[in-house]
């Protein structure tokens, strides 16, 4: 423990108590540029006491525990043994788990069926947490063994030659996805490292060879993450996957090296999350999600770990088998540190800007004889070496990476099941062994269909969130205006757990017009992966925020093509539940609603109607939810935030933006794509000034350009990191954190003269 300190402690390892007493941890660097307000402003934040977070650990393992054990559910024994560890009023039965509870586990990992290697992480962290366990019989757990050794960890490893059920064994999971790549690999790792002198049946490698293959990719993954941030932003889904493997690195990774680098980019996730939480609600824009996750707190896969490290909503926990939530209760070496809970817990008006990611040139040339470029060095596009940064990036069908696409699931027949969805192109164009003849053939296509096909792209963007103890708006800039996408959501209005405010151009009705509701309709099934209804969009707006004040211009920028799955429908719509807020109010162009203290205002150009007669998103009481703005897929929507502290009454709020003045013009076609380029906008905001936004020119607040790109890495009150650079700074009130990845030195210091977390 850090002991006998007088104003400072200083700790440059990575804690690695014994036993579960919490070390909250912060920092005092003396550097930075930390505004005057934050350098006077106090104690800061409610931080709790020293053994909080233990406390909240257990609370979640009683929540998860509190029935019987769900042995088919690996998380859920996890939950219970852990529980049985650190309660001695608790105890589980020996025998509880039968040896067939796990047989529908271990088929999906026979069978290589899509997101097997979520799966296998959560028996790995079993089997090295409470591996031969008395709660059920040696079989199981040799079994569970067995089908470490039986897996296959890559891609370009030989699919196995198996049988289920009569039929041949196909290999149908998705190696390629930011998170996914991280949790194959870490798989890789703990097996091998589990099992080092053992034959692994795919590869025919010993666990050593294995672990040492896997070490290097994890290491190029966690370098790259903390050179350009994550390709799946701010994603209330994904960043669970990620907190996963990386936990799992930190708990039980024998090497130091490694273990650590997978610790501060544990922290930057978090401290992610804890720039963008409002009231347990991760209500940021986001790269990836799905509507079953953005509307409402409690129903994101970020929720549970959210509340047990930031524990800033009253709401319950939600789930007794929650990955995250179950390997952070379970966590030994990692304690997050007191800076980022402080940040979480922080309730001054404050705006965060970010970059994340790296850019992609999308547009094909014309010139059927120019060939695609080379990319930049180090990371050429046709090196399959670098296929994890293009292809997790969703850039398979971009025409410079379209090469190394071909190549690649032509060998090793990708087409078969990972990228069916690509494989209608590749029959029309492909030139069996000529590849520069593909290219030629396949050129047409892509020039006219780039921003139909490119839907899962997912490129550098620039990311601004405004946040108050009312209110939170935060939206990606500018962010491929008009083209398809497949799960973004690229602006949010947030001021509780469930009143939020987006809109969204959807791709179809989410139940035919007078069809009955189906009584088995499940948002998971039937609106993922998108753009569908909800999920996604079937053109990104141009979108553009300052402060409490967004502008989206919606204007797709490709000719629908249901032939092709490419279609959307001539309106846009927002998510407005009137269930979850205090008051609703509509006046002319504007939808008011109010939620405690904080207000939100959406107007659109084109008049709106509430639509009923479709399945419930989150617990409406047969209210309307659906605000939608038929008539054209070209509209404006404005969103401003503001709350009572601001404007003193609803009513005041109200009556202010009811006299704004906003005009519209429409933009003539300017790119020869034969679509008009959505309207010119003019807005008095009454906190803001004069807000002009356009299809092509840049925000312009009072008279002044406002900057929509090349923002740093982060440019907050706590941290200012250019853009590439490897060194990090976060700290609040002598609390904070050092992350140096060029030394790997996780650096946490507390200034104990204003920690409540004493010894």
């Amino acid at each position: 423990m850090l002991n006998n300190v007088d104003a400072l402690d200083v700790d440059r390892r990575r804690i690695r108590p014994s036993n579960l007493v919490s070390r909250r941890q912060g920092l005092a660097l003396g550097f930075g540029l930390l505004t005057a307000a934050l350098l006077v402003s106090g104690c800061g934040p409610r931080v709790d006491s020293p053994d909080a977070f233990r406390e909240r650990q257990q609370d979640y393992l009683e929540f998860a525990t509190a029935g019987p054990i769900r042995t088919n559910s690996l998380l859920n024994v996890l939950n219970h043994l852990e529980r049985a560890h650190t309660d001695d009023d608790y105890a589980v039965t020996d025998g509880a788990v039968p040896a067939d509870a796990w047989d529908g586990i271990f088929e999906k990992l026979f069978r290589l069926r899509d997101t097997s290697d979520f799966d296998l992480l959560y028996l790995l962290n079993l089997l090295y947490a409470y591996g031969g366990h008395p709660i059920a019989p040696d079989a199981l757990w040799a079994a569970a063994d067995q089908t470490v050794l039986d897996f296959k960890y890559w891609y370009t490893d030989p699919t196995p030659v198996r049988e289920f059920a009569g039929a041949p064994v196909i290999d149908q999971m998705w190696y390629w996805s930011e998170n996914h790549i991280l949790i194959f690999r870490v798989n890789e790792y703990l097996a091998g490292q589990r099992h080092p002198d053992r034959t692994f049946s795919v590869t025919g490698l010993n666990g050593a060879q294995h672990r040492a293959r896997a070490r290097a990719a994890i290491m190029d993954w966690l370098d790259e993450r903390a050179e350009t941030g994550f390709t799946e932003w701010h994603s209330d889904v994904y960043y669970q996957k990620d907190v996963t493997p990386l936990l799992s690195l930190v708990e039980w990774a024998d090497d130091e090296e490694l273990a650590n680098r997978a610790a501060m980019v544990l922290d930057l996730v978090y401290f992610d999350m804890a720039l963008k939480l409002q009231r347990g609600n991760f209500g940021a824009t986001h790269g990836r999600s799905y509507i079953k996750d953005k509307a409402t707190a409690t129903t994101q896969d970020a929720f549970n770990s959210a509340k047990m490290l930031f524990d800033d909503t009253d709401l319950d926990y939600t789930s007794t088998s929650a990955p995250d939530a179950t390997l952070l209760a379970r966590a030994r070496e990692y304690r997050l540190p007191e800076v980022i809970e402080r940040v979480a817990l922080h309730d001054e008006p404050m705006a965060t800007r970010e970059r994340m990611n790296r850019p992609l040139d999308e547009v094909p040339d014309p010139d059927p004889f120019v060939l695609p470029p080379v990319g930049p060095p180090g990371l050429e596009y046709r090196d399959e070496a670098n296929l994890p940064v293009w292809w997790a990036m969703g850039a398979q069908p971009v025409w410079s990476i379209l090469p190394l696409t071909f190549e690649v699931a032509e060998r090793d027949n990708l087409w078969r099941a990972q990228f069916s969805a690509f494989k209608t192109l590749r029959d029309i164009v492909w030139v069996d062994g000529d590849m520069d003849a593909t290219l030629r053939a396949a050129r047409p296509w892509l020039v006219n269909l780039w921003k139909s096909i490119n839907a899962s792209v997912l490129k550098e963007v620039n990311t601004y969130t405004f946040r108050s103890k009312d209110y939170m708006l935060s939206t990606a800039q500018d962010y491929r205006k008009g083209a398809r996408g497949s799960q973004t959501h690229i602006s949010q209005a947030t001021l509780s757990e469930h009143a939020i405010v987006f809109t969204q151009q959807p791709g179809y009705l989410p139940v035919a017009s007078g069809a009955p509701i189906p009584a088995d309709w499940n948002w998971q099934r039937e609106d993922e992966p998108g753009p569908g209804y909800w999920t996604g969009s079937s053109s990104e707006p141009r979108s553009a925020q300052h402060e409490n004040v967004v502008i989206q211009l919606y204007a797709p920028q490709y000719f629908a093509n249901p032939l092709f799955g490419f279609d959307y429908r001539e309106e846009t719509h927002a998510y407005f539940p009137q269930a979850h807020f205090d008051e609703v109010v509509q006046s002319g162009s504007w939808t008011f609603g109010r939620k405690g203290e904080g207000y939100v205002a959406l107007y659109s150009l084109r008049p709106t109607q509430w639509r009923g007669g479709q399945p419930d998103v989150f617990q409406n009481a047969g209210l309307p939810f659906d605000l939608v703005a038929p008539g054209g897929a070209q509209n404006v929507w404005i969103t401003e935030v503001g709350s009572e502290d601001e404007w003193d009454s609803f009513a005041s709020f109200r009556a202010a933006i009811e006299a704004a003045s906003v005009t519209a013009t429409l933009v003539p076609d300017q790119e020869s794509d034969g679509k008009d380029d959505g309207y010119a906008v003019v807005y008095e905001s009454p906190s803001q000034g004069t807000m002009a936004f356009d299809w092509h020119g840049p925000l312009i607040v009072a008279g002044l350009e406002v900057p929509l790109a090349d923002y740093p890495r982060y440019d907050n009150p706590f941290a200012h990191t250019p853009f590439g650079e490897d060194h990090y700074v976060i700290e609040l009130n002598g609390h904070g954190l050092e992350l140096d990845f060029a030394t790997n030195e996780r650096r946490i210091t507390q200034d104990r003269a204003q920690s409540s977390d004493t010894d």
